[in-house]
């Protein structure tokens, strides 16, 4: 048995397939989770997601079963293993910093006119503030503590960088210089 470097994507399959669990998933089950939780603040390409099961297969971390028949789809659970992983990985601090990939920073970067991306950042800020705050209202009472807290550091980021474009769209800070 292989023992792969375990990667940010190996966590969020095991932690789906914890979720999941007694139920096995497919990869296309995964990727259906990662839709509508992890993607809204860690994306992944569907790709690595696709191909890290059959790694933690081979790590020991996950099994498989194939139909025998029809599509001979794949379904992945997560082992003992797996568990003792992820918990693992739980309690251990970040040791990366958190990247910022904000494509109305990079334009800005390269001379864009604040207001007019300020503008469209806090549009489309408000709209996913707006989202976040429904979903909030929809589940607050059924889902686990983690994830509604990772909701609440959500809601509060937009909130935060509605602030922060706001900021930048106001006609005094147009300008580099004090």
């Amino acid at each position: 048995m292989q023992d792969p470097k375990l990667t940010p994507t190996s966590y969020i399959v095991l932690g789906l397939l914890e979720a999941a669990a007694p139920q096995e998933a497919t990869p296309y089950d995964l990727k259906q989770l990662m839709a509508v939780s992890v993607d809204n603040f860690w994306s992944t390409p569907h790709a690595q997601v696709y191909r890290e099961p059959e790694r933690l297969v081979a790590g020991g971390h996950a099994t498989e079963r194939r139909e025998e028949t029809g599509r001979r789809r794949r379904f992945y659970a997560i082992t003992d293993r797996g568990r003792a992983a992820l918990q693992a990985w739980r309690h251990t601090a970040p040791d990366e910093l958190p990247e910022l990939r904000d494509s109305g920073v990079l334009k800005l970067f390269f001379g864009a006119d604040p207001a007019v991306v300020a503008d469209h950042q806090i549009a489309v800020h408000q709209a996913k503030l707006a989202d976040y705050r429904a979903l909030r209202d929809d589940i607050a009472a059924v889902i686990p503590p983690g994830q509604l807290r990772a909701l609440d550091i959500g809601i509060a980021h937009e909130q935060a960088m509605i602030d922060i474009w706001s900021d930048l769209s106001a006609p005094d800070s147009r300008g580099l210089t004090p």
